[in-house]
């Protein structure tokens, strides 16, 4: 089986066949004139459905017509054509480059990045129906997921398309689980997803999570979701049972990014939704105000979640799908890059784009910690919004864990892993909380895994600690 990657590179190209070979489609509604320019509204928005759809001479007429209009209100829409136009991309990046002031040349990730800075080019009104024509002429369930006037908290101009239909990386729904003994195909060092709600413990291999991004379940009675973006390396666990609501949401994977993060979307109003904030950000759910409760989940190796719970139950092979499972497959040349897929801005340096942190999402309260900071030490004290926790890592599996302290001061156990200690004695660490002897709980914090330029992209104003 090819890799995703040479898969993501093959259907965009069939992509831009298929919308350069469709018959022209014209938009017809009545527009009062632009500001500045003899164009009507109606007529820029048949223009740039024309761009994909005529040949080189009538392109660069109509790129000769936007420029002479001077509005860079189209500029969106022209980078969103260069990204299906590679084969003759100079008409459009002259006219980008005219409008602009700046040249980026035939590159469309480097647009991109200069889109992302300019949060002052605006689209022109009825971008969003363009952006749905395009999509369209792909696949009618992409195109779906735009309309005239959607809602939306963030700008369309940015939502890019990661080369698969709707679904087309499959999110697993209740999946079949197995027993340790009949989990034969695991190996001790690969890394899993390990939960436990309520005493009931799952392992998901992420060799199996690499192909699927998303798995709808239910653990321990409590409806969840993990939401799994392989490009920004977080893995989150979501509540989907929500106040209000008959029935908790199903996710799946839209086939569309944001910054190189995975936009997901839920199957009963087709809302597009930020894999890492865990909200609506374009569909009929924005400004509904709701936002998925984040629950705790730890990356570690087989062997070590195998001998904390060894009654754990493990994702099966016999997953519905025809997929090479073997660990690795879709992705190993991404994680052993440094590059990103997919254009996202890196503001801040101080760690590479990749570099991992652990994420604590306790509501309005978040902050994160570089993973390296756990080479020196298991174990961190430190406080989030004025409360007092202690982290407990190893970096070589990935693994954080974070709970409340109750204002003590834990260190290391020198005779057990599994256990912290602290001048009043011997805690031991579990997946819900740290227990002492004498039965005193202190409760685990919910965290996640990611890549340091989602971290900083997505939640920039939160405090991450780097030493």
């Amino acid at each position: 089986m090819q890799s995703l990657t040479h898969a993501l590179r093959t259907t965009t190209f069939a992509a831009a066949l298929i919308i350069a070979s469709v018959a022209p489609s014209l938009a017809q509604r009545d527009a009062s004139p632009v500001p500045g320019s003899e164009l009507s509204n109606a007529e820029v928005q048949n223009m740039v459905r024309q761009i994909l759809q005529v040949g080189t001479l009538e392109r660069n007429g109509l790129m000769a017509h936007l420029v002479d209009r001077g509005n860079t209100d189209v500029v969106p829409a022209l980078i969103q054509s260069l990204r299906f136009l590679r084969h003759d991309p100079w008409t459009i990046t002259g006219a980008l480059d005219s409008l602009t002031g700046t040249s980026n040349g035939t590159s469309w990730n480097k647009w991109m990045l200069w889109q992302e800075g300019r949060p002052d080019i605006v689209p022109f009104d009825g971008f969003d129906a363009f952006k749905s024509w395009v999509y369209s002429n792909i696949d009618p369930n992409l195109g779906a997921f735009f309309y005239a006037g959607i809602p939306h908290t963030i700008r369309l101009e940015e939502i890019t398309w990661g080369g698969v239909v709707k679904d087309g990386i499959p999110a697993l729904v209740n999946p079949k689980l197995i027993t340790p003994a009949e989990a034969d195909y695991i190996t001790a060092d690969e890394l899993v997803f390990g939960i436990e709600i309520n005493g009931d413990t799952r392992a998901y291999p992420l060799r199996m999570m690499d192909w699927h991004e998303m798995f709808n379940d239910v653990i321990g009675g409590i409806p969840v979701a993990l939401a799994y973006c392989t490009l920004c390396g977080s893995g989150i666990l979501f509540e989907t049972d929500v106040a209000g609501r008959d029935a908790p949401f199903e996710f799946g994977s839209s086939g569309f990014l944001y910054r190189s993060n995975k936009l997901m979307f839920d199957r009963e109003t087709n809302t597009l939704w930020n894999q890492f904030t865990g909200k609506p950000v374009a569909g009929k759910l924005v400004g509904s105000g709701i936002e998925l409760r984040v629950r705790p989940v730890a990356i570690t190796s087989w062997a070590k979640w195998h001998a904390r719970h060894p009654d754990t139950k493990v994702l099966s092979l016999d997953t519905g799908y025809d997929r090479d499972y073997t660990p690795g497959k879709p992705y190993a040349a991404y994680f052993d890059s440094p590059d990103l897929m997919f254009p996202a801005r890196v503001h801040d340096t101080r760690l590479a784009a990749k570099d991992y942190v652990f994420a604590l999402r306790m509501g309005d309260a978040e902050k994160a910690w570089a993973l390296n900071l756990f080479d020196d030490t298991p174990v961190l004290n430190d406080t989030i919004d004025g409360r007092a926790i202690v982290l407990v890592g190893d970096p070589s599996s990935r693994t954080v864990r974070a709970y409340e302290t109750g204002g003590r001061e834990f260190s290391a156990s020198a005779g057990n892993p599994d256990d912290l200690v602290t001048v009043d004695g011997s805690w031991r660490i579990t997946e819900d909380a740290l227990v002492a002897a004498g039965g005193e709980t202190l409760a685990r914090l919910p965290g996640h895994i990611a890549y340091w330029f989602a971290w900083q992209n997505f939640r920039p104003e939160a405090e991450t600690r780097f030493e």
